[in-house]
């Protein structure tokens, strides 16, 4: 690919051009740090030649230098294993992430505002970029809905861990009398849709309304028909978008969004058919959480696919996902799968 690039007609196309670098790019992003790992092996060995043939004082120096640099390799072994799994047509891409809250009311509404906050600073700390598309304010605390754009490297990769519903035990703050409350919310993640992928929507299958945005905003926002809304009439798919200040920019936003959603609904259908064959998966929705919060009577946050749980509710609350969502794709290769691989493989 890179001998392509000193082709004099290399940059004849632009658009074409863009592409082959990207993917370029990415590829190096796999390959370059396996390559920089093999050349640290390389120097262990080295180093564990140098300690076989030193005595004394001088071995012992060695040893504890070869001991320093070998912890500081199995960290980055394991970034390197987990990037491994990121294998996924579409884990590369953006991610679009929409909290919905459940029955419950006020309840619920807070538990949406917390999960906002949560991915927020979870994506903050994975230096990925957090674009706001649509929140829906609760009618007394919270928010009923938010739909947020996670950018970044693996951004798709990452956040399709978190889809499911998150379930919350604790005491009530708005409760009087301070009994506990169970309160759920679910979280849907897709990839967002790149060029590369065609979907094709008939005009007439789509219902497009517009309106006044909502919330903070200044002079171009909230004074003009800006927000938009599309409805998939035949899946009965709703997307709203009312970020920007431009109905055009809003209504182009949504309508990727929709793709990403209709391209994730038939992907979905098409894991269904396959479950026919291989047995019930389940399906994300109310009363199939796949993570609890216990906040009260005791501190526990436990994920229940893969049974990871931490009593540092207060650090998950803060964002840190990061061994949730490794172990749930740790789960899902098959060579955690099978316990009976040998160990050559």
């Amino acid at each position: 690919m890179e001998a392509e690039m000193g082709s004099p007609t290399f940059w004849d196309n632009s658009e074409r051009a863009q592409k082959h670098i990207a993917k370029l790019n990415g590829l190096k992003k796999a390959v370059l740090p396996v390559v920089a790992f093999q050349k640290k092996l390389d120097d262990v060995a080295v180093m564990q030649e140098l300690i076989d043939a030193a005595e004394g004082a001088e071995q012992e120096s060695y040893a504890s230098e070869l001991t320093t640099q070998v912890l500081g390799m199995v960290e980055e072994l394991d970034a390197l294993e987990i990037a491994s799994f990121l294998t996924g047509q579409f884990d590369r891409n953006n991610a679009i992430f929409s909290i919905q809250a459940g029955a419950g009311g006020t309840e619920s509404n807070d538990w949406a505002d917390i999960l906002f906050r949560m991915y927020t600073r979870w994506a903050e700390r994975r230096n990925f970029t957090v674009e706001l598309m649509d929140v829906q304010p609760g009618d007394t605390a919270g928010i009923s809905k938010a739909t947020i754009l996670i950018k970044g490297e693996n951004a798709y990769g990452y956040a399709k861990a978190e889809r499911g519903v998150h379930r919350l035990v604790r005491i009530s703050p708005f409760d009087s009398n301070k009994r506990r409350h169970t309160s759920f919310c679910a979280v849907d993640v897709v990839a967002e849709i790149t060029d590369e992928i065609e979907i094709e929507i008939p005009e007439g299958e789509i219902r497009v309304d517009v309106y006044r945005s909502s919330g903070k905003g200044g002079q171009g926002v909230n004074t003009t028909d800006s927000a938009v809304r599309l409805t998939h009439v035949p899946s009965g798919i709703v997307v709203v978008c009312q970020n920007e200040r431009s109905q055009i920019k809003n209504k182009a936003t949504a309508m990727n969004v929709l793709k990403a959603r209709l391209y994730e609904k038939k992907q979905d259908e098409q894991r269904a058919e396959m479950d026919k064959f291989y047995g019930e998966k389940g399906e994300i929705g109310f009363g199939a959480q796949i993570r609890s919060y216990v906040l009260q009577p005791y501190q526990m946050v436990k994920d229940l696919r893969t049974g990871i749980s931490t009593s540092d509710t207060q650090g998950v609350l803060d964002g840190d996902l990061d061994r949730f969502v490794n172990a749930w794709l740790r789960a899902g290769c098959p060579r955690h799968r099978n316990k009976d691989i040998q160990m050559e493989e």
